[in-house]
């Protein structure tokens, strides 16, 4: 493996970490950063967040609420019975809102104390690369539960096993309406009395998002047979994935020139369709870029890209050798920090910095998640596991850098430490502890001509020099 020789410890933490930290060194080298990828995952088991199977019996419990409200609304049931199912239903939102909160400060506790900080960013990169959240129900407290079953487990390995496991996941089904298609000409459908009709959503999605890309080599007619191939992926009455032949439309489907299926129905033949699709050419390219832009620039060099995809399709998408490849190349380590922190990069990266410790930035019982961390990102413009669309968060800088957003930042730098750190540090050797060789003299002037600390490692903490990676 070829290494670069602008590598530089600081711009290694900055750029492809969580941000520089007092308590934990920086990278060493390259090596050592991949090597981290492929060592024990210390920080799920530091900071556990719970699987989608733990997560299943809540949404079970819930769907039976509802229908027991549905029924008892259709019976003329008295009002104190509906005000009771109500109150229940309202306790299990609560509840799991908390839940939600809570892993998501231990999602920040993970990139403050992450020893491998590339692993925590490659984490967050592909849980926005495959978006989901929650229509419905429970589901929408419960995406934390798919990172840790679908996301956080394949970092490293082929991007395909990557793919099918976000594809036909519940979390991800639900959310793409797939749950509710059904094949046109499928057994289920034609004993139905109403008629049941076929969901584009998830295959649009998969070519269009997850491998080849907008301007893909795709047409309708591949959405329409993908969509096909895709019915029988379901889940089940306990919340879980299964397969349904039942509800699968018979017959081969050709995807891309390629043909599937034929005998019958079988999640074998949706799993050889991903896997193709995560070998294409198109593929190689949409990843290699929206890589490049995510950790380098919004606008890459080209031959950032092109080595990037070459990688990619020499290896058939072997993710680790991907990553390999980004860090041997010298436009990776352009000195120039160009890309803004997304709210909950900023957020965390500042935690890192000041080396909070757990119940600094949860609180009591996790209590104080939603005001410190949540509610904050929501005013800089990104609300937690809520995006805007499939596409997830914009990777151009300019949807973070606004009046409002700009404002939140600032206010957030300059009251929230003090709120979580009482003992906070001099401003004069944070300068060092948040930017190292990265701090302008005019930070370093700001931070020492401060009246408070808490004012000046706001200062540090809004400037440009941290904003950026």
């Amino acid at each position: 493996m070829r290494h670069s020789s602008l590598f530089s410890p600081d711009l290694a933490e900055i750029r492809f970490g969580c941000g520089l930290s007092p308590v934990l060194d920086r990278p060493v080298s390259v090596a050592a950063m991949l090597a981290g990828l492929s060592g024990p995952d210390v920080m799920a088991r530091a900071f556990p967040i719970p699987g989608y199977d733990a997560f299943r019996p809540r949404l079970v419990a819930f769907q039976a609420l509802v229908r027991e409200r549905a029924l008892a609304r259709r019976a003329g049931a008295g009002r104190a019975r509906q005000e009771a199912l109500l109150r229940q239903m309202r306790a299990a939102r609560a509840e799991a809102l908390r839940d939600m909160s809570f892993w998501a400060g231990q999602t920040v506790l993970r990139w403050v104390h992450s020893p491998t900080g590339l692993r925590e960013r490659l984490v967050a990169f592909w849980a926005d690369h495959f978006t989901t959240q929650g229509r419905r129900h429970l589901y929408r407290f419960g995406v934390s539960t798919y990172v840790e079953d679908a996301i956080r487990p394949h970092l490293g390995g082929a991007f395909a096993d990557l793919l099918i496991a976000a594809v036909i996941h519940p979390v991800m089904l639900q959310f793409l309406d797939q749950d509710s298609s059904i094949g046109p000409d499928s057994p289920v459908a034609g004993r139905a009395k109403r008629r049941l009709g076929l969901n584009e959503n998830l295959a649009r999605e998969v070519l269009e998002l997850h491998t080849l890309g907008v301007d893909g080599p795709y047409g309708q007619a591949d959405v329409r047979a993908l969509a096909e191939l895709f019915t029988g992926l379901d889940i089940g009455p306990d919340a879980g994935f299964r397969f349904r032949p039942g509800i699968a439309q018979p017959g081969a489907e050709t995807v891309l020139g390629r043909r599937y299926g034929g005998g019958a129905p079988q999640l074998a033949d949706i799993e050889a369709a991903l896997r193709d699709l995560a070998r294409h050419p198109a593929t190689a390219r949409h990843l290699a870029r929206k890589l490049a832009v995510h950790f380098v620039a919004d606008d890459p060099d080209p031959a950032l890209v092109d080595h990037l995809a070459a990688r990619y399709a020499e290896t058939g998408g072997a993710l680790d050798q991907v990553y390999a490849a980004l860090l041997e190349h010298p436009a990776a380590w352009a000195p120039e920090l160009r890309n803004v922190k997304p709210p909950f990069d900023f957020i965390a990266s500042a935690c890192r910095a000041l080396a909070l410790e757990p119940a600094q930035v949860l609180g009591r019982e996790g209590r104080a998640v939603r005001g410190r961390i949540l509610l904050p990102m929501a005013l800089m413009g990104q609300r937690w596991q809520q995006p805007t669309g499939p596409d997830g968060l914009s990777e151009s800088d300019g949807a973070w850098i606004t009046p409002q957003g700009l404002s939140a930042r600032l206010r957030w730098a300059l009251s929230a430490p003090g709120r979580m750190r009482r003992d906070l540090p001099d401003p004069r050797a944070f300068v060092d502890q948040a930017l190292g060789g990265y701090a302008p003299q005019s930070v370093r002037f700001a931070a020492g001509a401060a009246e408070t600390r808490a004012e000046g490692v706001g200062l540090v903490l809004a400037a440009p020099a941290f904003q950026r990676r």
